[in-house]
Parts: C-alpha cells; sequence; structure tokens
C-alpha cells in the first residue's frame, strides 16, 4: 500500500534515496524496484528486521529491481540527529512518521540537512478531518504508547517545510477507503479488531490491495480529494 506518488517525487535510478520511518519498507521497496539506491531508517528494531528481510529478498530474487539496478540497506536512526552528512540524498521519504514525534521541528530540519541541493522530499501525515474524527471517537486511538501526538492541516505542514528551507511544489491526499475503516475501529474500540464489521471491512482493504479491482481503485480515487485519510507533501531544496 503505497500513500506517495513516485513520479511526483521524481525518483529515478541511480539516485540516493532515504526512507526515514520506514516500517516495514513498503516505500523503501518500491523506489528500490525504480533502480533508486535506498537507505531505509527507523527506531523500531523490530520493523527494521523485517524491512532488512524484504530488502534483502528483493535484491536477490526480484528481476525488476535487478534489472533497474536496484540497490537497499536497513539502519537504526533517530530523526532528531540523522547519522548521515549533509547533502548525501537526492530524495528523501518520511511517510506517517511527523504525527508520532514531539519535536517535529528538529525532525523536519534534519531532514533537510541531508537533502541534497535540488533534491525533493515527500512527506505523508494523517489529513486533518479524517483524524480528527479518529480522536472525537476514541482517546485510545492516539493516547496509546508511540500513538499520534499532533494532527496537522496542510497549511501548518506547509508552514514546518518552508522552516527548513524547502519549498512545497505539490500535494494530494490517498487511502479514502481507509478513513472509514479507521472510524468504524474507533467506534466500537480499537482494540476490537475481532469485531465482525472490523474483520470484514479489513477484508474488504485487503481484497483491494491484491486484487487492485477497478471498482475499489476508481472509487477511491474520486473519494481521496474529500476522503483520503493521508496528506502527500512534496517540496524541493533550492
Amino acid at each position: 500500500m503505497l500513500t506517495l506518488r513516485y513520479e511526483m517525487l521524481g525518483v529515478r535510478p541511480g539516485q540516493r534515496v532515504l526512507d526515514f520511518g520506514c516500517g516495514r519498507g513498503r516505500h523503501a521497496l518500491e523506489a528500490m524496484r525504480r533502480g533508486a539506491t535506498v537507505t531505509a531508517v527507523d527506531a523500531d528494531r523490530k520493523e527494521l528486521l523485517e524491512a532488512a528481510a524484504w530488502v534483502a529478498a528483493l535484491m536477490d530474487a526480484d528481476k525488476q529491481t535487478a534489472d533497474a539496478g536496484g540497490q537497499g540497506h536497513v539502519t537504526v536512526g533517530d530523526g532528531m540527529a540523522l547519522p548521515f552528512p549533509d547533502a548525501c540524498f537526492d530524495r528523501v521519504m518520511a511517510s506517517e512518521v511527523l504525527e508520532h514525534v514531539h519535536d517535529d521541528g528538529t525532525v523536519m530540519a534534519e531532514l533537510a540537512r541531508v537533502l541534497a541541493r535540488g533534491g525533493r522530499l515527500a512527506v505523508t501525515v494523517p489529513r486533518w478531518f479524517p483524524e480528527r474524527v479518529n480522536w472525537a471517537l476514541s482517546e485510545a486511538y492516539h493516547n496509546a504508547p508511540g500513538g499520534h501526538v499532533r494532527i496537522y492541516r496542510r497549511s501548518e505542514l506547509a508552514g514546518l517545510v518552508r522552516e527548513a528551507g524547502l519549498v512545497p511544489y505539490a500535494s494530494h491526499h490517498s487511502h479514502a477507503l481507509h478513513s472509514p475503516y479507521w472510524w468504524l475501529k474507533c467506534a466500537v474500540g480499537v482494540e476490537r479488531g475481532d469485531h465482525p464489521l472490523v474483520e470484514a471491512y479489513h477484508r474488504l482493504l485487503v481484497w483491494d490491495m491484491t486484487a487492485g479491482h477497478p471498482a475499489t481503485r476508481w472509487s477511491e480515487k474520486l473519494l481521496n480529494p474529500v476522503l483520503g485519510k493521508s496528506l502527500v507533501l512534496y517540496a524541493a531544496k533550492p
């Protein structure tokens, strides 16, 4: 399930790409398939182990990645002080991570520091309206350890990016079909993954991600401007 659009970020073969807060590596893997050399960074060692396994498997067995020259590795890192020199990446991705960190200004400054001049960044966060509904329905949704500590409006995220010296150039929304799923989970209890309605909706989402049926793909595309769960912002370093 990809949140950002690689064409808008401009990922090309041979580029050095940082995937910050990579989780299990879904965005890193797609960048590798496009021929990039990816450094996937996360503070969660458990998820990083899973990402490392996927990265290794992709380099060993995926013909598209091999033909494109994609490479990748993973490392533990703290966004408050990234373990990289200045201007060492052509592209930076930070998907669904800023809403978890307390000092987002310092993290954004670090992402801008390691981005090369003329480079581009894509950052994604939960969209204000769907996220506000989640917070209203359930305190447990955002009060859990490692949960969300803030909700962004687009203007606030763009301001954060500008303060770091970057220039926003595009934005869009993604994952409209996921917003009602989380509203449902928050309404019945976020811990109730076994609720029949939650299970049924989850099966629909899994089917959509694996089958890519035109009915759901077009429905989500039409609904994204209104219900898209994620806000995606792209910015360049002058």
